[in-house]
């Protein structure tokens, strides 16, 4: 599975963090800028639920449940105990074209960036002309379409004790319009469910390029738990759950690392 490694240098490292690409559009640029919040609960070993888990159903459903459904909606990854083990769709599911170009994290107290990453047209060149090569030798399509869909990300330390956290990105929409756009983010470190986010883009125009800022509240977690996450880097994870309409059209996954700086 190709991945995307993010060095972090922390809250006190300043602009210039991450790496980053330049890019420029043509396109219409239609903004539809919208800030969402949402705190989650810090669940425990004990089978502690977050409040987003609590509103669902209280079935369990498994990973080969789900891909064995006609859509897989919010309720489904909300009632799921833990990371998944595979992507819940493939890419071809993004009928609506959507595609993230720009991503950026800042501290809200102190307005630090602590990285931001655009992507490029050139790059996405590349990436067909790769992706074309690589189905001419016979390599597994299925493994090529994963391309861009994982992240790993490098933190110091200093990233656990931040409180909140701004995530702005933005996307463009092909020629279809968008009703109802979420998106759920579940993360976990090992078999603690951390916290869920749920975030709602709202429409979206066709052939329109929009902004938004998510507001991350990060859950109160200890000492404890601070210090095994900076022990067990990449035991962190999260998925990032796309829905149109309640149908799942976009899987994302992420690992991190707090021990960067560290080594």
């Amino acid at each position: 599975m190709s991945s995307t490694s993010i060095k972090i240098t922390g809250a006190s490292s300043g602009a210039g963090g991450g790496s980053q690409l330049q890019s420029s559009s043509t396109s219409s640029t239609t903004p539809a800028t919208t800030t969402a919040k949402k705190s989650a609960k810090l669940g425990r070993r004990s089978g502690n639920k977050d409040s987003a888990t609590t509103k669902s159903s209280s079935t369990i459903i498994n990973e080969d449940e789900l891909l064995a459904k006609d859509f897989i909606t919010p309720d489904d990854v909300c009632n799921l105990p833990s990371i998944t083990r595979q992507y819940l769709c493939n890419t071809e599911a993004n009928i609506y074209d959507i595609e993230f170009t720009r991503f950026k994290i800042r501290d809200m107290e102190s307005g630090n960036i602590l990285f931001e990453i655009v992507k490029s047209s050139t790059t996405n060149n590349n990436n067909n002309n790769k992706q074309q090569s690589s189905n001419q030798n016979g390599q597994d399509s299925s493994k090529l379409s994963n391309i861009g869909r994982f992240v790993r990300y490098n933190f110091t330390p200093d990233f656990l004790e931040l409180k909140t956290v701004g995530a702005s990105i933005e996307f463009k929409v092909g020629s279809k319009p968008i009703e109802n756009f979420r998106m759920i983010e579940r993360h976990f470190f090992q078999d603690t469910l951390l916290k869920t986010f749920d975030f709602n883009f709202g429409f979206c125009i066709p052939n329109s390029i929009n902004t938004c800022e998510h507001i991350y509240e990060f859950p109160s977690i200890t000492p404890e738990l601070c210090q095994e996450m900076i022990n067990n880097p990449y035991e962190t994870k999260s998925d990032s759950f796309y829905f149109v309409d309640n149908h799942l059209i976009m899987h994302n996954k992420a690992d991190y690392s707090y021990n960067n700086g560290l080594c």
